[in-house]
């Protein structure tokens, strides 16, 4: 058997070297009770009901029985559990094709008390291990840190983040059938405290996501709301993306037939979810899910939803593009996308499979159910180092106009003259290829190039490599409103760092209030100044400029 990670094979063994009797009666309610009866001299007869252990041992009707008021340990009945569920003692052929399973899921703090018990039993009852691997998963704490526990009254139910509770239903909740009666009142206010609307639905999925991306090899998990809300924007974001692919494939071309011309775009994301794919296989192979999911995460929410789908607009709404690159790009929408749910499917099944029914047909594929395909292997062959080249060349070309728009105040809408100065050939190439995405993203409404060592008119500027993009500056502001503009926020920035900067030079302050909060007022000032440098550098540029 191996441990995933290897160091709790030591732990392991620690229990088993060190080994003591092993009570398995215990005096709860709940569980299974201890087959055995008592007559009056506390003789005990074992059977499965009374009725076996009296035909077992002859007992005459008139000899009284008493069960056992203790039940099995839950660990015991549960030892039981990787056979005992495939049919055992019968031999079935649910047990012979399933036992030994290939993995177990556990936490840390059951080790001995149930991954060693299983260990026993199967060895005792199936001349077997139980499984083959027992990946080890960190402790879910709450969001302050502390161990989930009935008795704490902070425990989260999975059912109640999925279909969301009010807070009056999860006040009852967490204070009933309490080990500690008292205590009731204080988990109520901590529990009105923390919150105050109950929690609101997030969807299976979305929980799942949350904890694969959270399952780091370490000892504990800490979980708070504010992870589910982010993940279940991911949901969204999926779906979304979804929604705009059917826009534009449903009862369209997507290339199952027929010459397709494919874009470095195209290319470019092809290639890339090659990449994942080998991130992926090998996040799940060497059980880092938070590395897999981080790996889709990223892919999905930063370069197919931001950057490929925005590019494939350009091309079908361009009245230029031939039919050949209108299929390459619509099969390229649905194939990439297709590819994604199954790479995405086990850890996120219901919205994978609800969107698969709808795109599958487009991509090609055929099938009951995305359960059933195999799950994505990387085709090395796609992978396009050209194309990735080129397209984050122009992804930095639109960032640095971008960025000079938000620096400068300028409306995202307004449509820009671009410069460009200092390249190379390979730079001159992207910008012939790539004008159609420059004048629908960077919202170019002019594209130049600048001979060598002409002199460009006074123009924010963004580096791409060696090459300049330049954006003058001359029509595109009011010089008087800009500085005026610069002042007051300069001014109102100045007021705040004073304040910040007097709060730290009171010595009482700094004693008395908590280390965080003394150190959110460092961080505020260290904010307030960068600010300012910024400010002051885009004052001297305006101050630069003609008029």
């Amino acid at each position: 058997i191996k441990f995933v990670p290897e160091n709790w094979t030591k732990t392991y063994y620690e229990w088993m070297r060190n080994i003591q009797d092993w009570c398995i009666s215990r005096q709860i309610w709940w569980g299974h009770r201890i087959p055995a009866w008592y007559d009056d001299q506390g003789k005990f007869y074992v059977g499965r009901t009374e009725a076996e252990a009296r035909a077992k041992h002859k007992l005459a009707a008139s000899v009284a029985l008493k069960q056992d008021e203790d039940v099995l340990d839950t660990w015991f009945s549960s030892a039981l559990w990787p056979f005992s569920t495939l049919g055992w003692p019968e031999q079935t052929q649910a047990l012979k094709t399933f036992y030994p399973t290939n993995v177990l899921v556990t936490g840390f703090d059951i080790i001995f008390f149930w991954v060693a018990r299983m260990v026993m039993m199967g060895m005792k009852f199936m001349d077997d291990v139980p499984f083959k691997e027992v990946y080890i998963h960190g402790l879910v704490r709450d969001a302050h840190g502390q161990k989930m526990s009935k008795s704490k009254g902070n425990v989260l139910d999975p059912i109640d983040l999925i279909d969301g509770i009010d807070l009056e239903s999860l006040v009852k909740k967490r204070t009933s059938g309490l080990m500690q009666p008292q205590m009731a009142k204080k988990i109520e206010q901590a529990t009105r405290k923390e919150f105050p609307n109950g929690i609101p639905a997030y969807g299976t999925d979305a929980l799942r996501f949350t904890f694969a991306i959270l399952a780091t090899q370490g000892r504990d998990i800490t979980f708070d709301l504010g992870r589910i809300d982010g993940y279940r924007n991911f949901c969204n974001k999926l779906w979304n993306a979804a929604r705009y692919v059917l826009m534009n494939t449903e009862n369209q071309d997507t290339g199952l037939s027929g010459k397709v011309e494919l874009s470095a775009a195209d290319r470019w994301i092809i290639s890339r979810l090659q990449e994942v794919a080998i991130e992926a296989e090998t996040g799940f192979g060497e059980y880092r899910f938070d590395l897999a999911a981080q790996a889709i995460y990223s892919f999905i929410w930063d370069e197919y939803c931001s950057w490929y789908l925005e590019l494939s607009k350009v091309v079908l709404t361009d009245p230029h593009s031939s039919p050949e690159q209108l299929r390459g790009t619509r099969q390229t929408l649905v194939q990439v996308l297709e590819t994604l749910l199954r790479m995405l499917h086990p850890i996120m099944p219901f919205i994978t499979e609800e969107i698969w029914q709808r795109i599958a047909p487009l991509a090609g594929k055929q099938g009951a159910t995305i359960m059933r395909q195999p799950y994505p292997k990387s085709q090395k062959e796609k992978i396009d180092a050209s194309a990735t080249d080129e397209m984050r060349w122009l992804m930095a070309v639109i960032t640095g106009v971008r960025n000079i728009r938000g620096e400068m105040d300028i409306s995202p809408g307004k449509p820009l003259p671009l410069l460009f100065q200092d390249g190379s050939d390979s730079d001159k190439a992207h910008l012939e290829t790539n004008r159609p995405y420059l004048v629908t993203l960077a919202k170019a409404e002019s594209i130049s190039w600048l001979a060598k060592g002409k002199e460009a008119p006074e123009s924010a500027t963004a580096l791409v490599g060696n090459m300049k993009v330049l954006v003058p500056l001359g029509s595109l502001i009011n010089k008087q409103a800009e500085l005026e503009r610069l002042g007051k926020e300069m001014e109102k920035l100045d007021k705040e760092l004073a304040k910040a900067k007097a709060k730290l030079a009171n010595a009482d302050f700094v004693a008395r209030a908590p280390k965080n909060v003394v150190e959110q007022e460092n961080q505020r000032v260290q904010q307030f100044e960068t600010a300012l440098v910024n400010l002051r550098a885009q004052r001297t540029k305006v101050e630069a400029l003609p008029g």
